[in-house]
């Protein structure tokens, strides 16, 4: 090109002031991406509009730096149209992002500068995500400026006019928003039209007859594409066959016009049985029959995946249709391809694609699926969520005043629940393709949009039926280990009735109602999620900004938000108090900083930050986004409105039991001191743990080798490596290494204060068990109780003693100085009515320790 357009382009992407894209091999997908529908267009100015697509995508990695293709020599006759347009059209497209941002008052709409086509609701939620902009009044101002601007993705003839006329509505529009009512574009009444392709003898005509048996024709119209094209061409298949490809093109897209036209009319779905190509053994490629009207009017495509063997032999036996044979390894190849370009179109076209296969039970399947397909619109979505939480709120009976609403993956632990599922489909069955992965997904066209969140969905269903989604979720939640201050957290919010807490994830609902109930948390804390179609919606950043949204809005309640992606930033926004979980580097969201940047300096987020672990770096400067510890008292006061419900110090003991009063006989004994006493207290703590303390805590599995040879599972105290065990010196010591008999795994810890206690030694931990041989008074074990309360204020805190003296718990003195601290627990093994404090030769820890002559 010659030296001043050169300069003309350079000035030309300054002014529009692209972000740069990461990783580099971005530029190169997008040109993948324009070459391939360049090469499918067919007008003229389809071709003009994707000639200047090219170009852009060209000549944009060229001047961020990461040139991906050369721009060919700059001939006047050939490109000065396709420049003129590609100028245009994304002047024009960069402009209505900013004139949509003016109108929705974005503090900072300079800093919105797009240009990707605003033609799909898609595309204007994520731009309003990416500026932390309310996507639903973005999609509200952007519908408007659509229809006021008559499509700003494609470059009318008169260029200058164009512009003109599209800027001056743009400010009239805004002039005029006060006095403008909602319009609701007419994408929202696009019709559903299903494909149902697959290769000749995948059974399509026959599953079609039958589908048309099952359902009914009420709600649904069958089409069969050959019969659909005889019945418009004039001439029918005959005159069809004859014509040149282009001619048949047209009538093919003739025929789905057709078909939009009268599912419009009646608001029946339709259900197309068609071909996407046809491929001869000898040719070395197939050739595409799909036009673009196929793209623009299908909103789903099933695609028939049947073993190619079966369809080989099934073209054999075929006596009705005269077919040429083909062998398995062709159609195979076939299948492949065609399956491997419909999935990438789908995603370029914003089509919902799944495969269905015969092991799914292939009529109930498609059944469920054309359902789904029949009323499942975003509108529906979202009251289908709000729905699902109002059922949450419901069952609290109106005691609730205050919610916590939760992001689960990275956030309530460090795990991504997603890539774990597909990592074990990964390892059970080999992939077909990279893009069966949700990160091909989501880095998509599709993005995070309601869209791309509805095609997961259909990707878990395609890769599952209903039993082995359950095992993997199962196995997958197996894996998943929540942080242990968010454990506490919620284990003490189970003792509240005035706060609740939801999880709200664009995950798997199951795999976190699993998780939930190991830890005994799933009565109190609800999951709202997705993952199958049986679910009933699917949830997306937008959802989770709603469902906040609506608890202050129409449940009055004050909402605490828990994320840490920018998926989770529009409810962070909405929220009373927002938290973001900041995890480890190598593991946390990469796009965050950036986003979480952008939203407290330019949309007005004030959030904190919560560090888990608590050696991770934290994100962005700490004035900017101040730490809070989750345990600390302070930030549980504030969690739980400053108020608490306390539970009562729960007692527990084994006074009458016929194993404590034989193991409390050699404790008696005065006769018995020294080693033999340890010994005796030893058992004493073995017992105690074994017995009682394993119903307070409970039990999990764990994998053990059988004395066979072959592993089988065992079984551990609860968390049992996240449990600290306190000797109190030095009474407390024997029993204390009685308890750590029980469970080895816990951490063990001599105490001859309370402040020898740090807090290193209940970072991370989930229970406390403070272990002493005598409870006299009461006064050091209260002392004990305070100390660890200051460090951490949601710790399970359970005492362990070989003897209590009935009056400090009778009386009730115990009971309240320990009044104002939940979750504790006392586990003796007997009661003594004796009230005499032991010394010299009486007292337990001289007897222990053969020190009964010191003063």
């Amino acid at each position: 090109m010659p030296m001043i357009g050169d300069a003309l382009l350079k000035r030309w992407y300054g002014l529009l002031g692209l972000s740069r894209q990461s990783p580099p091999s971005w530029y190169r997908d997008r040109l993948r991406e324009e070459l391939l529908e360049r090469r499918i267009a067919k007008t003229s100015w389809q071709k003009l509009s994707e000639a200047a697509d090219v170009f852009f995508s060209s000549s944009r990695a060229q001047y961020d730096g990461f040139p991906v293709r050369q721009l060919p020599p700059f001939v006047a006759s050939r490109h000065l149209l396709v420049y003129a347009y590609m100028l245009a059209k994304f002047t024009l497209r960069w402009k209505f992002y900013r004139t949509a941002a003016i109108i929705c008052n974005a503090p900072h709409y300079d800093l919105v500068r797009e240009v990707v086509n605003p033609s799909k609701d898609r595309k204007l939620e994520e731009v309003a995500l990416r500026h932390q902009i309310d996507p639903v009044e973005f999609k509200k101002v952007g519908r408007q400026l659509r229809q006021k601007t008559e499509g700003v993705g494609i470059m009318p003839t008169n260029c200058e006019d164009a512009s003109s006329n599209t800027l001056g509505s743009m400010a009239d529009l805004q002039l005029d928003k006060s006095k403008t009512p909602e319009i609701r574009s007419t994408s929202d009444h696009k019709p559903v039209v299903v494909g149902l392709y697959g290769v000749p003898g995948s059974g399509k005509t026959f599953l079609l007859n039958q589908l048309k048996q099952k359902l009914g024709q009420s709600h649904f119209a069958f089409y069969e594409g050959s019969k659909m094209i005889a019945t418009v061409v004039p001439g029918g298949l005959d005159a069809f066959q004859s014509m040149e490809e282009q001619e048949k093109a047209h009538w093919r897209g003739r025929a789905i016009d057709v078909i939009r036209m009268n599912c419009t009319d009646t608001g029946q779905v339709a259900i197309v049985a068609g071909h996407f190509m046809f491929w001869l053994e000898e040719q070395e490629s197939g050739q595409p029959v799909y036009t673009q009207n196929d793209l623009e009017i299908f909103t789903h495509i099933l695609y028939l995946n049947i073993p190619p063997e079966v369809v080989a032999q099934r073209i054999l036996d075929d006596t009705e249709r005269s077919r040429p044979p083909t062998s398995a390894s062709h159609l195979r190849k076939w299948q492949q391809e065609e399956k491997s370009q419909l999935r990438y179109l789908c995603r370029l076209q914003g089509i919902l694609f799944s495969l269905v296969s015969p092991y799914q039970k292939l009529l109930d399947k498609l059944s469920v699926l054309l359902h789904d397909f029949r009323y499942h619109t975003e509108d529906y979505n979202l009251s289908q969520a709000e729905s699902r939480l109002d059922d949450a709120v419901v069952a609290s009976q109106g005691q609730l005043e205050t919610v916590w609403v939760m992001d689960a993956d990275r956030t309530l632990a460090p795990e991504d629940t997603g890539a774990l599922f597909w990592k074990r489909v990964s390892d059970s069955r080999p992939m077909e393709y990279e893009a069966l992965t949700l990160n091909a997904l989501f880095s998509s066209p599709l993005g995070h949009s309601y869209i791309a969140f509805r095609q997961a969905t259909l990707l878990y269903e395609e890769a599952t039926n209903d039993q082995e989604f359950d095992s993997l979720c199962r196995d997958v939640a197996s894996a998943v280990t929540m942080h242990p201050e968010f454990v506490s957290l919620l284990q003490l919010l189970a003792e509240q009735k005035h706060v609740g807490a939801v999880v709200v994830t664009c995950g798997l609902r199951h795999v976190w109602d699993k998780v939930l109930e190991r830890e005994g948390l799933s009565e109190k804390v609800k999951v709202i999620g997705g993952g199958r179609i049986a679910d009933g919606f699917v949830v997306s950043a937008a959802i989770k900004g709603a469902l906040v949204a609506r608890l202050r809005e129409a449940h009055h309640m004050y909402v605490w938000a828990f994320g840490d992606s920018p998926l989770d930033l529009d409810m962070l926004r909405k929220a009373d108090r927002a938290i973001v979980v900041v995890g480890e580097e190598q593991t946390r969201s990469k796009t965050m900083d950036v986003a979480l940047t952008n939203a407290v300096d330019f949309d007005g987020l004030r959030a904190c930050q919560t560090v888990l672990p608590s050696n991770a770096s934290p994100r962005l400067d700490i004035a900017k986004l101040p730490i809070i510890k989750l345990t600390e008292p302070e930030s549980v006061k504030s969690l739980l409105c400053d108020r608490y419900t306390h539970g009562c110090l729960q007692v527990i003991c084994a006074t009458d039991r016929n194993a404590a009063k034989l193991l409390a006989t050699p404790m008696r004994d005065a006769a018995i001191a020294g080693p033999t006493l340890r010994e005796a207290h030893r058992r004493v703590g073995w017992y105690l743990a074994t017995e009682l303390l394993a119903d307070v805590i409970g039990l999990e599995q764990s994998p053990i080798r059988h004395v066979l040879g072959h592993q089988t599972r065992g079984y551990q105290l609860f968390h049992e490596q996240q449990t600290t065990i306190v000797a109190l010196m030095r009474g407390g010591e024997p029993m204390a290494f009685g308890v750590n008999d029980a469970y080895p795994l816990a951490m063990f810890v001599h105490a001859s204060d309370a402040h020898d206690i740090k807090l290193h030694h209940l970072q991370g931990q989930l229970t406390i068990i403070l272990v002493d041989s005598v409870i006299n008074t009461g006064k050091t074990i209260v002392e004990f109780v305070h100390h660890v309360r200051k460090l951490h204020a949601t710790i399970r805190i359970v005492v362990i003693v070989g003897v209590v003296q009935a009056q400090c718990i009778s009386g009730r003195s115990l009971n309240q100085r320990l009044a104002r601290h939940a979750k504790l627990h006392l586990i003796a093994l007997r009661l003594s009515d004796t009230k005499f404090t032991g010394s010299g030769t009486t007292d337990t820890g001289n007897r222990l320790f053969n020190t009964m002559h010191l003063p």
